[in-house]
């Protein structure tokens, strides 16, 4: 039985992780910073550390085989980002290599890539261009984890119990807009926190001969058509469907003073879909069948409690 730590175990990612990793058989470490961890139970231990004070990681990674790392800052100031993503990590990898850790996986994110248009393909064709603090920082924790010999997963467009960022973004796109931005005919990448979290933990406990590379796109095999995403987003929110389409000139004009839903605009304008498959096949997993199948147990937990127009 191996021993392995979670990072941000209580937030939108790493607790569903934790139960991933339970179902696994591992002994758990549950670490966390400032939001409270679920009840430690059998096999379980839980930690309060700030990923920016070394002293606090003390001991944290002692008798732990593996680290998964799921603990993330977004937004804010680029100190904040710094000092969480790109040091923090520094600090947790000086732990684990003093601890013996064996196996470090860290969930960063295809936002490392930057505004762009992305067909299919892996990790090894795109060259990283982050445009934010938060991208940056968490380009800088993935150097760090390369340099640990770690492994890095990196989803694109995450959906489910949990989720403070991409449906309610998209929600609130759907409420700035009058219309579909060009019959939202990009495709996207997008993956359940169900699906993300048992690759996460499989890529933590799988044999290590198995595992071919050092970065893998986290995503479903099979992207999505923006209208798809749109849709079902749409339908959980209880949103009519626009019927006129708009220009992407005119839907960014329109959306000049809402920063957020301008954000939400340039995910699903264009093509960003990755090539997924080489870690659902080094892991032997199968994805969701599709993505409505998929999106169906979010929605549930969307419309509980996504905010009333």
């Amino acid at each position: 039985m191996r021993t392995v730590l979670i990072t941000g175990a209580a937030g939108f990612v790493g607790s569903h992780v934790v139960r991933e990793a339970a179902r696994g058989g591992a002994e758990l470490t549950l670490m966390s910073h400032r939001r409270p961890l679920p009840t430690a139970g059998s096999g379980r231990r839980t930690v309060a550390a700030d990923l920016s004070d070394p002293r606090s990681l003390r001991g944290v990674c002692d008798g732990v085989d593996v680290l998964l790392h799921c603990a993330s800052h977004i937004g804010g100031t680029p100190e904040a980002n710094e000092s969480v993503n790109a040091q923090g990590t520094r600090n947790l990898l000086d732990e684990a290599r003093r601890a013996g850790v064996s196996r470090v996986v860290y969930v960063s994110t295809a936002s490392v890539y930057g505004r762009g248009t992305f067909r299919g393909a892996g990790p090894g064709q795109l060259v990283r261009n982050p445009g934010s603090p938060t991208s940056s920082a968490r380009a800088a924790a993935e150097d760090a984890v390369h340099e640990a010999g770690g492994v890095v997963l990196r989803p694109h467009l995450v959906h489910g119990a949990g989720d403070t960022w991409v449906v309610p973004g998209l929600v609130r796109l759907l409420r700035a807009l009058s219309g579909a931005v060009e019959g939202w005919t990009a495709r996207m990448s997008v993956i359940s926190v169900r699906d993300l979290a048992r690759l996460v933990a499989g890529a933590g406990l799988v044999p290590s001969g198995d595992l071919t590379a050092a970065t893998y796109h986290a995503v479903h095999p099979v992207p999505v058509t923006a209208a798809t995403l749109l849709r079902a987003v749409a339908a959980c929110a209880s949103l009519p469907w626009p019927e006129r389409d708009l220009s992407v000139a005119r839907a960014q004009a329109l959306l000049a003073a809402d920063r957020q839903a301008s954000h939400a605009l340039d995910m699903v304008r264009s093509d960003h879909w990755f090539d997924g498959l080489p870690l659902w096949r080094d892991l032997r997993l199968t994805p969701a069948p599709d993505f409505a199948a998929d999106f169906s147990e979010s929605a549930r937990w969307y419309r509980r409690t996504l905010p009333a127009a």
